[in-house]
């Protein structure tokens, strides 16, 4: 098992995180997630640093909000995550596939116009 195999499971196993995640297959600011999830913003924001450091979720957009303030908005990098225990332990990453990344593109020229 590589480190970053390791580091894959630390990060899944944080409280949240695979919350996060699933509920990320669409593009959701910081606050948006806290508020559908019931996670502090504070930890919100520390569980999104880790997804992103382990390159499980990305910055997606960088929107004008209502009050005219850039906010963030995330989406996963991944549509799966498959781990293996047989000959060892092992991860794998299913990726988004490139339909979804030109939905979500079409998505954002949508909000934005």
């Amino acid at each position: 098992m590589s480190a970053d195999d390791e580091e894959i499971i630390e990060v899944l196993g944080n409280k949240y995180n695979p919350e996060i995640l699933d509920a990320a297959g669409e593009p959701k600011s910081a606050q948006e997630l806290s508020d559908q999830l019931g996670v502090p913003i504070a930890t919100c924001y520390r569980r999104i640093n880790e997804l992103e450091d382990t390159e499980l979720l990305e910055l997606h957009d960088r929107p004008l909000s209502d009050e005219h303030r850039r906010i963030k908005v995330y989406r996963r990098c991944v549509d799966g995550v498959n781990v293996r225990f047989r000959d060892g332990l092992s991860v794998e990453l299913e990726e988004r596939s490139e339909v979804k990344n030109k939905l979500d593109d079409v998505w954002r020229t949508m909000t934005d116009g």
